[in-house]
C-alpha cells in the first residue's frame, strides 16, 4: 500500500511520532508534505509525548490526530492512553500507526522479539481494536475499516494500523546529511583508544553495533561494553546505576542524541546523584539516523547548557578529531561527572554489521569483567 494512500483514507492533517524503520515510507511522505510545520507533522521525544501533543490537537481542533511509531513505544503510551484519553477519562480519540517490529514467524533483531509478541496483546490491554496492513492488504479493507475505526472515535476511542515489514511504500527517497565533519565509527574508535579497559555503556542503534565491529577488528572481545540494544533513551541510567556501585572504576556511556531527547530527565538524576568516575558521552548528528535519517530537535538545543544546569561538573561540546581528542584525556584526567557533546555526520558503512554474540552473553561478559574490578 502506498503511503500517501494511507494517508488521504486516514484523513488527518496532523501527525505526531517518533521514526521506525518500517515506517520508512510514511515518514518520508510526511516530510515531503509537511515538512518539520507544527501545526501538522511534530516529530517528538517519546511516544508518550506524542499521544499528548496529539491529545492537544484534538482539544484546539475536535480532530482526530495520528500519532505513529515502533511497537517498542507501546510502553511509553500505557501511562496516557489509560489516564488521558481513555474514554472514561477524557474520551480522547485517535489513530496509531504502529511499525511491527518482532512479528512471530519474521526474522529480526533479539531486543524485537518479545515486543513482538505482545504487540497486540499490549493494545487489547488497552483498550485499543488494530488491524494489521500486510503486503497483501487492499486499500479498500484499509477504507472499510477506517469506516468502522470513525464510529470508535465519536465515542472517544482510539485504534491502530499496524504495519508488517515492507507494507508500504512512497516513491520519494529522503536522504539526510548535516554540514558535521566527523562519523561515528571514527568517534567511537577514539572513545575506544581513550577508554583503555575501563567498561562501557553503549546505546542502541548503529553505535552499539560500530563499537561491536571496533573492537571485533582490534581483537579486544567484547568483555569491556554492556551493548543496550534495544530500550531507547536508558543506557544513562544503566552507566549510572553502574557508577555508582563500582566508584574506584570510570565508566563511560556513549550515548546518542535521540536516544538522550527521549528521556532527558535520566540527566537531572545523573547531575544529582554527581558519579565523578562518569563520562557522558553524546553523539549528536541532529537525527534518528538508525531507522532513516529524520531530524530531532537536537540540533536546536544547547545540550551541554542542559548537561551543566542538571549538575554534570564539566560539559564541553566538540566538533573535529582534534578538540575530541583532547576532551577525552581531560575527562580521564578528572574524577568528576563529565559531560562531552560531539557534533556527528549522518551516515555509516553500507557493510556494517550487527552483534554476533547474544544479549546474554554479552551480560555475562561484562558482568564477569565488573566482579573483578573496584
Amino acid at each position: 500500500m502506498k503511503a500517501d494512500t494511507l494517508a488521504e483514507i486516514i484523513g488527518s492533517d496532523f501527525y505526531t511520532g517518533v521514526p521506525d524503520s518500517q515506517l520508512k515510507a510514511l515518514c518520508s511522505y510526511l516530510m515531503d508534505r509537511y515538512g518539520m510545520d507544527p501545526k501538522h507533522h511534530i516529530i517528538a521525544a517519546n511516544e508518550g509525548n506524542c499521544a499528548s501533543l496529539a491529545a492537544g490537537y484534538h482539544l484546539a481542533t475536535g480532530k482526530v490526530p495520528v500519532v505513529y511509531m515502533q511497537n517498542s513505544g507501546e510502553g511509553n503510551i500505557i501511562n496516557p492512553v489509560a489516564s488521558l484519553l481513555n474514554e472514561h477519562v477524557y474520551a480522547i480519540p485517535m489513530v496509531f500507526i504502529i511499525g511491527w517490529r518482532g512479528e512471530p514467524g519474521v526474522p529480526d533483531e533479539p531486543q524485537h522479539i518479545y515486543q513482538g509478541k505482545v504487540t497486540i496483546k499490549l493494545l487489547e490491554d488497552m483498550g485499543i481494536p488494530s488491524f494489521i496492513i500486510g503486503n497483501d492488504t487492499t486499500d479498500e479493507e484499509v477504507e472499510t475499516v477506517m469506516n468502522q475505526y470513525r464510529e470508535l472515535f465519536a465515542q472517544g476511542k482510539q485504534a491502530a494500523f499496524l504495519i508488517r515489514k515492507g507494507a508500504i511504500s512512497y516513491e520519494s527517497k529522503r536522504k539526510y546529511r548535516n554540514e558535521n565533519v566527523m562519523s561515528r565509527e571514527e568517534i567511537i574508535r577514539r572513545i575506544v583508544e581513550a577508554s583503555g579497559e575501563d567498561p562501557m555503556i553503549s546505546t542502541t542503534g548503529k553505535a552499539s553495533r560500530e563499537l561491536f565491529e571496533i573492537r571485533e577488528a582490534a581483537s579486544q572481545g567484547h568483555k569491556y561494553d554492556f551493548l543496550t540494544v534495544g530500550s531507547m533513551g536508558h543506557s544513562s541510567s544503566i552507566a549510572l546505576g553502574v557508577s555508582i556501585h563500582k566508584p574506584g572504576t570510570r565508566i563511560w556511556c556513549i550515548d546518542g542524541d535521540g536516544a538522550v531527547l527521549m528521556h532527558m530527565g535520566a540527566m537531572a538524576v545523573i547531575g544529582a546523584n554527581q558519579p565523578d568516575n562518569m563520562v557522558h558521552i553524546v553523539i549528536n548528528n541532529g537525527a534518528h539516523e538508525t531507522v532513516g535519517g529524520m531530524p530531532t530537535v537536537a540540533s536546536n538545543i544547547d545540550l551541554t547548557a542542559i548537561a551543566k544546569s542538571c549538575g554534570y561538573q564539566s560539559a564541553v561540546c566538540v566538533a573535529d578529531l582534534k578538540e575530541l581528542d583532547e576532551a577525552l584525556e581531560l575527562a580521564k584526567s578528572r574524577n568528576q561527572l563529565s559531560f562531552i557533546e560531539v557534533k556527528c555526520s549522518i551516515g555509516a558503512r553500507d557493510d556494517l554489521g550487527r552483534p554476533t554474540r547474544t544479549p546474554l552473553e554479552n551480560k555475562k561478559d561484562f558482568m564477569e569483567y565488573l566482579n573483578g574490578l573496584m
